[in-house]
């Protein structure tokens, strides 16, 4: 019985029941005009719905009333923008003369079934007989107490399947058009790559940082040379500051969706990344062709991460061994190659989030990466497309 007379303990029922009443509000006043018409509120529906903020003030009402308790108070199934074609206009009429009829449904089941419910009461106290439009007694008696429950229930069934039936319709009058879930994919799919990038900022940036420090760190204690031990500590302090700086960047990020990427290094800061790597112990040979300053935003700062996390791999696997970095500007492509001889096993196919990440960038930019032994050597080989 408590389940079943739920519904009246939610506001959402009263909430859908006001949304019914209000159109017929200018009903009402239209009706003390000119009785004699009454399909004239409906015929001035049609122009009215095709004003394109119209769908904008509807979305509004039927999110705040028909389901308020929706994700953040809102029902994403129901659209707040404007019409944007035709078809969105077409809805919207369709919608508010759904909702003017459900509407009338609405006001003559709540004022005429509890009017039956007291004339029934006084017929069966012995009132006079009482001419109701729903029903003619002739003589009062007390029998007619026993049919008080009937409207009632049926007033309750009214008021909760008239709410659902608006609701229902409501999301298919007012959902989303398909120009507007394709924008609204778009968007989760720019929320989603946003993560992942975010999530390869901070391992390229923290773990580059934490791997030539934890190098730093060994070479240090192994060599008891004060001397190379402050080198290591002045190293591990420099890493350590850009490793904030970067990670000041990422949280930026996450605090500021409209930050610009402008301010993530590239690969004019690629001087930084190889100077901690000869640091850290790695001899490294750099070679540097073409104009690189000209390499566009993105690609570049891409490449500065594939740099990084390639250089990480080395110090990582291999310590510190000879290392090659070529970057090539050439006919409209940025080439980068980082070699170093094999001195450890060989990774397994798909392992470690590091090489994935290479691949996942240069796909994303429509470029080719090769990673793996070459001749002896670990290779990382990208090309990334500048246009």
């Amino acid at each position: 019985m408590a389940r079943l007379l739920r519904p009246l303990t939610r506001g959402t029922t009263y909430t859908r029941l006001l949304h019914l009443w209000v159109p017929m509000l200018f009903v009402s006043v239209w009706l003390f005009i000119d009785m004699s018409k009454p399909w004239v509120p409906a015929l001035l529906l049609i122009p009215l719905g095709l004003v394109p903020a119209v769908r904008t003030g509807e979305g509004v009402q039927a999110r705040l009333l028909l389901s308020p308790g929706g994700e953040d108070g809102r029902d994403a199934a129901v659209s707040v923008t404007r019409s944007l074609t035709w078809r969105d206009r077409v809805r919207t009429v369709l919608w508010l003369e759904v909702r003017m009829g459900l509407g009338a449904v609405t006001t003559a089941v709540t004022v005429w079934l509890p009017v039956l419910v007291v004339d029934l009461l006084r017929a069966a106290f012995g009132h006079v007989p009482v001419h109701d439009p729903l029903m003619t007694v002739s003589q009062p008696h007390w029998a007619y107490v026993l049919l008080v429950p009937l409207p009632l229930l049926v007033l309750y069934g009214a008021v909760v399947g008239l709410g659902e039936l608006v609701t229902f319709l409501a999301r298919r009058f007012l959902g989303p058009s398909p120009a507007e879930r394709l924008a609204a994919l778009e968007e989760r799919t720019e929320q989603l790559l946003e993560r992942t990038r975010i999530a390869r900022e901070l391992h390229d940036s923290i773990g580059h940082a934490l791997t030539v420090a934890v190098v730093q760190a060994g070479a240090a204690r192994a060599a008891g040379d004060p001397e190379f031990t402050d080198r290591a500590l002045a190293a591990i302090e420099d890493t350590g500051r850009a490793a904030l700086e970067d990670l000041e960047r990422v949280l930026g990020v996450l605090r500021e969706v409209e930050r610009p990427a402008g301010g993530r290094p590239t690969l004019a800061d690629a001087d930084r990344l190889l100077e901690s790597a000869r640091t850290s112990g790695a001899k490294v040979d750099a070679e540097v062709t073409g104009p690189v300053e000209s390499v566009p935003g993105p690609v570049s700062r891409e490449g500065y991460r594939i740099l990084q996390e390639s250089l990480t791999n080395v110090l990582r696997h291999a310590g510190g061994v000879p290392v090659s970095v070529r970057v090539a500007v050439v006919d409209g492509t940025l080439g980068l190659e980082v070699r170093n001889p094999l001195t450890a096993a060989v990774p397994g196919p798909g392992r470690g989030s590091g090489l994935r990440g290479i691949r996942e960038r240069a796909a994303l930019l429509g470029g080719l990466a090769r990673t793996g032994p070459d001749e002896g050597e670990w290779q990382v080989r990208v090309e990334l497309p500048l246009r």
